[in-house]
């Protein structure tokens, strides 16, 4: 054990029948970045919530710094110097950067104004080490995605941690800072801390990891050292066959306009102007990819186009008709699907299984159901087909939806969404959180839709996925379309920058 941080032996976790881990064995070495991989459901975020103390393990034994450690909480995990940054954050929005990483410490139920100085220069003065800085007295809400996040590993650091965990961590940041995090995480290796990232970006963990651990199915595949494989042997150990990854060119298909919009002006929920004056246009037979960091209007666009959100000001036409009022089941009788940013927040009944959630959007159609009534046989039989068709992994098809893997999850969400071949499908993040696998079967669906007929707007701030599948990639800030780059000429370096608000063009693109 000489030189490992943190040991794993024999782990096994279960949840009712399902074995979510089987006798997995996992070993991280102080001073080194190890990247863990595997396809949704595989069971690398469950190993990492029971080193986090999230979960308990069934059986096995977990080694911290040589020693058998007993980790049956987050306190406990906290206690042996393990801390993990979640990819959905764990702060509280009200109160400041400083008060949410000291939130919790003794000391801060008697602070002076004194007090306060001190720790908000002990707090910048860690921050700056790590290449971390932000506001440490500004409150959580006013601060950037990627401030929050630093905010995250700060804390981790501040109380102790020198075996930090990261949950897709670069999924909500910019191409520049995605870079200055990993700057900051070599400078944590360089300092003798354990860094273990689970992604789902093979580029990544080939520039970053020292080793990569890879699981399928709830077991460990194989540990490898980073400059002994490549993107191919890693997609094949996570998924068991050969998964093509390669940039693929198309022949042009596009047709005529499909949609367009001019000028929209959209508020967001907590009045805010969320849109400003953005126009844009989606044609037949096209993939109109959006970048842009969260929090941009990405969010408001999508709802807007699905009828979940009324608008201001501005026109919106679909298919040469214009659109006058939001309206969810206008847009489904369009043909506008929509794979929405969260997916058991807007996209499905967490509590409903597989058949349920497959009918919401059809279940009124002649083919479904006959004078109110559902053909309950006919239904199942269907659902069934399209289950088998997405691979979505499901014990039963009457499982809860909400027992499922976020993976699993997805691919029955696009099972619904594609099944009647949309005019226009609005797809926010579609591939986020997913593995290489499913992350190539969503591909090859939109490719698909294109093909098709069909036009694509993809939203997402994974710069590989829009470069891959867009015919267009425009870049939307602060409510606005601030550039526009064509398949061929599409380029990393500058969509980057527009992403960081660095107009490539002054003109605004329709």
């Amino acid at each position: 054990m000489a030189g490992h941080a943190v040991e794993m032996r024999g782990i096994v976790k279960r949840f009712g029948p399902v074995t979510a881990s089987d006798q997995v064995d996992f070993s991280a070495d102080a001073g080194e970045i190890h990247a863990l991989l595997g396809e949704n459901g595989a069971g690398k975020s469950t190993i990492m919530s029971m080193l986090s103390g999230v979960y308990r393990a069934d059986e096995g034994e977990i080694w911290v710094h040589g020693r058998p450690a007993r980790i049956r909480s987050p306190k406990d995990a906290a206690q042996l110097g393990i801390g993990m940054v979640f990819q959905n954050f764990r702060l509280v929005q009200t109160l400041t950067a400083a008060e949410n990483i000291v939130l919790g410490e003794k000391s801060s139920f008697w602070r002076g104004s004194r007090w306060v100085q001190d720790k908000h220069k002990e707090i910048e003065a860690l921050a700056e080490h790590f290449g971390l800085a932000f506001p440490v007295n500004r409150p959580i809400w006013q601060l950037s995605v990627g401030e929050q996040q630093r905010v995250e590993i700060v804390k981790t650091l501040y109380r102790g941690a020198d075996i930090i965990i990261l949950d897709e961590p670069t999924s909500v940041l910019t191409p520049g800072e995605a870079e200055q995090l990993f700057e900051t995480l070599r400078r944590m290796r360089s300092e003798g801390k354990t860094v273990i990232l689970t992604t789902h970006k093979m580029k990544e963990v080939l520039a970053s990891a020292d080793r990569i651990s890879v699981m399928r199915r709830g077991r460990m595949i194989a540990a490898l050292n980073t400059r002994e494989t490549d993107e191919r042997e890693l997609a094949r150990l996570m998924v068991g066959r050969e998964v093509v990854i390669e940039r693929r060119e198309r022949e042009e298909s596009a047709g005529g306009d499909l949609l367009v919009v001019k000028n929209l002006q959209v508020n967001a929920d907590h009045g805010r102007r969320a849109l400003r004056g953005l126009s844009l246009k989606v044609r037949e037979g096209e993939i109109v990819g959006v970048a842009g960091v969260a929090g941009n209007g990405q969010k408001e666009l999508a709802e807007v186009l699905t009828g979940l959100r009324s608008w201001r000001e501005g026109e919106i036409e679909f298919g040469g008709r214009p659109v006058r009022t939001a309206s969810v089941r206008a847009a489904i009788e369009a043909g506008i699907s929509h794979v929405p940013e969260n997916r058991m927040k807007s996209g499905l009944a967490g509590t409903l299984g597989a058949v349920d959630n497959l009918l919401f959007k059809s279940y009124r159609s002649g083919e479904h159901s006959v004078m109110g009534f559902l053909r309950s046989a006919k239904n199942r039989a269907w659902s069934e087909g399209l289950v088998r068709r997405f691979n979505v992994r499901t014990p039963e098809l009457d499982t809860p939806v909400q027992q499922l893997s976020g993976g699993n999850q997805q691919k029955l969400l696009f099972a619904r969404e594609v099944s009647h071949r949309p005019k226009l499908m609005v797809a926010v993040h579609p591939t986020q959180g997913l593995d290489v696998g499913a992350t190539a079967g969503v591909h090859e669906l939109l490719m698909e839709l294109r093909a098709a007929g069909s036009g694509v707007l993809l939203i997402s701030e994974d710069l590989d996925e829009l470069l891959q599948l867009s015919d267009r990639v425009l870049v939307i800030y602060d409510g606005k379309i601030i550039g526009e780059q064509s398949h061929e000429e599409a380029d990393r370096e500058s969509i980057g920058l527009m992403m960081a608000g660095i107009r490539s063009r002054e003109e605004n693109p329709a």
